[in-house]
């Protein structure tokens, strides 16, 4: 069965359009979902409106209203909503061209792909498509959905165009409430060298197959048990470890601790290092342990 298309009409540059069709690029349909039962019956629950006066009413006296004020709302007909007709209701008008780089990704709501409509709209669909490939540029456009207008990104992908909403600026929080007293200066220049060397052992090629959802997967072994009439077995949580101190991450990190020399001399105190820095340190000997152990693995 063909895809639906959620959105119909047509992308344009400046005097250029072509007739496009829109798909939502993610589909949630693959997720596990529960449905609410009676304790006794296990029969669906049905969601009815109720209003407070009159109890249950049928779905079709009910009435689209915007609250003005504290539970007072102003009515809002269909025609109302047709009366709103702007020019994204049908059309990609393309107002402008920027760098991918420059859209934050806060800003990033849903994707879509797009898709010519039509073969006489393939010709000009794959023009605009390479030109926007060959300029290394996103397009900003508007269009309507669900009764709402959107500003969205327009980039080519593959064969065909890759769709994002945006979302509007306020709807986007400011960081000052929960950045604001995370310190600014710059961090002990051996810590820092520490963490990249971390993340210098850990860089990989992002592969999505590879994070698979593990508490979708329990669930599913979970419900397929209960499904042969089986007791869940209760899956505990992978060892982490515990939380290393400053003693645990020095003798990780130096390796076993050998009995100072003797002295007539009492020596000076050493500084004492952070357990912050002791804790990096000893996660970089954990790390190049586990590397050959990982390695071992992939090749059996």
């Amino acid at each position: 069965m063909a895809p639906r298309a959620s959105w119909k009409g047509h992308i344009r540059l400046s005097l250029v359009s072509c007739a496009v069709k829109m798909f939502p690029a993610t589909s949630t349909s693959e997720r596990i979902s529960f449905n609410q039962l009676h304790k006794d019956t296990h029969n669906r629950i049905n969601m009815k409106p109720v209003d407070p006066e009159l109890g249950l009413v049928e779905r079709s006296d009910l009435v689209r209203g915007y609250e003005y004020e504290d539970k007072q709302y102003i009515i809002i007909e269909d025609s109302d909503l047709d009366a709103v007709r702007i020019e994204s209701n049908h059309t990609l008008n393309i107002e402008a061209f920027v760098d991918e780089s420059e859209v934050d990704v806060i800003y990033q709501d849903a994707p879509y792909y797009l898709a010519p409509d039509g073969a006489m709209a393939e010709e000009t669909f794959v023009v605009l498509r390479e030109a926007m490939r060959k300029a290394g540029k996103v397009a900003i456009a508007r269009l309507v959905l669900s009764s709402r207008e959107r500003v969205v990104t327009i980039g080519a992908r593959e064969n065909g165009m890759f769709v994002t909403t945006l979302r509007n600026p306020n709807e986007v929080r400011g960081t000052a409430e929960y950045f604001g007293n995370v310190p600014v200066g710059k961090p002990d220049p051996e810590m820092l060298d520490l963490a990249q060397k971390l993340i210098e052992q850990k860089v990989t090629h992002f592969d999505p197959k590879a994070y698979e959802d593990r508490y979708e997967v329990a669930l599913m072994a979970m419900i397929k048990e209960k499904l042969k009439g089986h007791k869940p077995i209760i899956a505990a949580a992978p060892e982490r470890g515990n939380v290393i101190n400053l003693m645990d991450a020095l003798k990780a990190s130096l390796g076993e601790a050998k009995p100072a020399a003797p002295s007539k001399a009492k020596a000076p105190a050493a500084p004492k290092e952070s357990a912050a820095k002791a804790s990096l340190k000893a996660a970089l000997e954990a790390s190049k342990a586990a590397a050959p152990k990982a390695a071992s693995k992939k090749k059996a």
